[in-house]
């Protein structure tokens, strides 16, 4: 058994001064208020958070970090870089790429990520000896940053929706598609199975957006993913709502629950361009949605309708989607600060429900739903942030989520590990790494 002992702590809601936690096997089987830290226990500094959830993220467009700026553009002339990108890597480079931004998420306290993953093969679309050897390297590359992933093999069909339809896919996109919904599922099937028994992998779905799968593809996927969370692209774009209804007289939030889409399990990403009957249905089918701050106000998506969602009963989670930042309290605060500047009002969101978002219904929403809280049986994740830096000197420790970044945390425990520390993480020199992984991508 190994205690933890922290000054402050997120306990059932708010915080708490002096919190000890014993963990054993992966797993808190202690918990108690404590003024000062028992004998044998490690003290740890600040405030201390369970594990953040980042349920969504596409690792690989870490590598278009401050490279993209020059283009300007929509998100459209942004999408042309992203498939320059994507036709360079291999699985082998993947898999040094992914690893460092694992191990920067790591940093930023993550300790489960959600991998919205549709690079699957060749340049060509014919698929590798492996036919998942791109998972494979991404669930590889988690493991060695000490990190959980739920890999969301993503359905991508077609190249596109329009007044003729959809498009067959083309050029890059090759490497994305598998024929049909029912390739797709044999597939991903094969990746599930070889995971079945690995206790910090999941292997979930995701549908890369109406545009990317034709209507009576659909069902396939949503009945594979029976039971494992399942991941969409929804209304991230207005073109996509107008090409949706000119198609099928449907809103992409509509067609979607039309095909048996919607549930706890289910998570629509971004929802940026929703109608009121939209907000209303994400509220009453109990459907999360990831809202990812920080990239769509890189790639100019807007602000949606966060505030209206929470009001509705949707439960919100955050993710950090292109990397073009990894900081999940940036996207917390973004959350509330986005929502006042849509609205001219402050106070958008309680804490609490900043933290949840962070945690626990973010852990939920990517099969884990035995992380995220501070409990007896939950799995041991823990982050320290500090609150003596020149970001937090001074913050009440309930409101550091609003001064705090990921520069800040000290510490990271995820299952009993300990794979941060005094923000160190345990593969050395994380900057180094990008560094290596990303420079040949470019060469």
């Amino acid at each position: 058994m190994t205690g933890y002992w922290v000054g402050h702590g997120w306990l059932d809601g708010d915080v708490v001064d002096g919190l000890r936690l014993v963990s054993e096997a992966g797993r808190w089987v202690a918990l108690e208020r404590a003024p000062r830290p028992a004998p044998g226990d490690q003290a740890l500094p600040g405030l201390a958070l369970p594990g953040l959830a980042n349920t969504h993220s596409h690792a690989f467009h870490r590598a278009l970090r401050g490279r993209t700026h020059d283009d300007g553009g929509t998100f459209w002339t942004w999408r042309d870089r992203m498939y320059a990108l994507a036709a360079r890597l291999e699985p082998e480079s993947y898999l040094a790429l992914a690893r460092a931004v694992y191990a920067e998420m790591a940093l930023a306290g993550v300790s489960a990520v959600g991998e919205f993953h549709y690079l699957h093969h060749r340049l060509d679309g014919t698929g590798y000896r492996d036919p998942n050897a791109f998972g494979q390297a991404l669930i590889q590359a988690a493991t060695e940053a000490g990190i959980r992933i739920t890999l969301l093999d993503t359905c991508y069909l077609s190249g596109g929706l329009d007044a003729l339809g959809h498009r067959p896919l083309r050029g890059i996109q090759l490497r994305f598609g598998d024929g049909d919904a029912a390739g797709w599922c044999r597939r991903v099937e094969a990746l599930a199975a070889a995971h079945e028994h690995t206790d910090r992998v999941r292997i979930g779905a995701a549908i890369h957006s109406v545009r990317a799968v034709p209507a009576d593809q659909l069902a396939p996927v949503i009945d594979w993913a029976d039971g494992r969370p399942l991941h969409a692209h929804v209304s991230e774009q207005p073109a996509e709502n107008a090409a949706a209804l000119a198609t099928y007289r449907r809103t992409p939030t509509a067609l979607l629950a039309e095909h048996g889409f919607g549930g706890s399990l289910h998570t629509a990403v971004h929802a940026t361009h929703l109608s009121e009957a939209d907000i209303a249905w994400y509220g009453s089918s109990g459907t999360n949605v990831s809202i990812c701050p920080t990239t769509e106000r890189d790639l100019a998506d807007g602000i949606g309708p966060a505030s209206a969602l929470a009001a509705a009963g949707c439960t919100l989670t955050l993710g950090s989607d292109q990397n073009a930042v990894v900081d999940l309290l940036e996207e917390a605060r973004a959350l509330e600060l986005n929502d006042r500047l849509a609205t001219l009002h402050r106070g958008r969101f309680e804490l609490p429900q900043l933290i949840e978002s962070l945690t626990d219904a973010g852990q939920a929403s990517l099969g884990w739903p035995d992380a995220g809280r501070f409990a007896v049986g939950q799995r041991a994740d823990l982050i320290a942030v500090r609150l003596d830096t020149v970001r937090t000197a001074g913050t009440l420790p309930r409101q550091a989520v609003m001064a705090a970044g990921s520069p800040d945390i000290d510490t990271v425990i995820v299952d009993g590990e300990v794979i941060v520390t005094g923000g160190r993480h345990k593969l050395g020199d994380v900057g180094a790494l990008l560094a290596e992984a990303i420079a040949p991508l470019w060469a």
